[in-house]
C-alpha cells in the first residue's frame, strides 16, 4: 500500500483583502446576509423570475470539540443524511497529527498544525460562521471549479474577533478552532446541497497547515 502523502498549504492571516474571492470579514451576525444561488436551469427556457431562489436561510450552532488528537463538529442549522457524518450528526473534522499514525486517548493539547481529509462546498448558498466568545480559528478554502487539487487551498487564520462569511461554490470544510471546544453562531442556505471530495481516498493526500502565523 502506498503511504497517504500530506501537502502542506499557507497559513494566512484571514484580512477582507486576503479573502477576496473567498469570503469576507464579518463584524455582526444580526446584520448578515446570505447569498442565494438560483437553481439553475436544465434546458434553454429560462427560470421564471423570482422563483428557484425561494428556500431561504437557515440558523443554528456550529460546534467544535478535541477529543485527543481528533477535532469533531456538528452543524445544528441543517440535517445531515450524508456518509461522512457519524451517529447524533457529528462528523470528523480533521486531525492535529498524522491520521494514520495517531496515538490513542491522547489528553487535548493545544494543537500547533492540523490534517484536513475531506472539503466541500454549496452551490445553493453562502454561509456564515461567527465565534460565540474570541478564539482563534483557521478555515482552509479554495476557489470553484469541480476538478480541485489539494494545492489549489489556502489556510485563513483568524483571531476569533471576527466572524467569516464564505460565497457559494467556494471549497471548504467548517472552521477549526484550535480551543478544547468551541461554538459559533451559523447561517447558511436551507437547502443546503453539497458536494464533496474525500482527499485520501481521491488523491491520497491529506492537507496539512499550521495553525499559527
Amino acid at each position: 500500500m502506498i503511504p497517504v502523502q500530506v501537502l502542506e498549504i499557507p497559513l494566512i492571516e484571514a484580512t477582507n483583502e486576503s479573502l477576496k474571492g473567498y469570503g469576507y470579514l464579518v463584524d455582526s451576525y444580526e446584520h448578515s446576509d446570505i447569498e442565494i444561488v438560483t437553481w439553475p436551469k436544465q434546458g434553454w427556457r429560462e427560470i421564471e423570475q423570482g422563483t428557484g431562489n425561494e428556500g431561504g436561510v437557515t440558523e443554528g450552532s456550529f460546534d467544535t470539540w478535541w477529543d485527543g488528537s481528533i477535532l469533531y463538529g456538528q452543524n445544528n442549522a441543517v440535517q445531515h443524511n450524508s456518509e461522512y457524518e457519524e451517529e447524533g450528526g457529528k462528523y470528523i473534522l480533521g486531525y492535529s497529527s498524522h491520521p494514520d499514525t495517531l496515538a490513542e486517548n491522547t489528553k487535548y493539547t493545544s494543537p500547533t498544525e492540523m490534517y484536513v481529509w475531506h472539503v466541500n462546498y454549496h452551490p445553493d448558498g453562502g454561509q456564515l460562521f461567527f465565534p460565540t466568545k474570541p478564539g482563534e480559528f483557521i478555515s482552509h478554502l479554495a476557489l470553484p471549479g469541480d476538478d480541485i487539487a489539494p494545492e489549489d487551498f489556502k489556510a485563513f487564520y483568524f483571531d476569533g474577533t471576527k466572524g467569516l462569511y464564505i460565497h457559494p461554490n467556494i471549497w471548504h470544510d467548517g472552521v477549526f478552532p484550535v480551543q478544547e471546544k468551541s461554538s459559533f453562531m451559523g447561517r447558511q442556505g436551507k437547502v443546503h446541497a453539497r458536494i464533496s471530495v474525500d482527499l485520501k481516498k481521491e488523491f491520497n493526500t491529506y492537507i496539512h497547515f499550521k495553525t499559527s502565523i
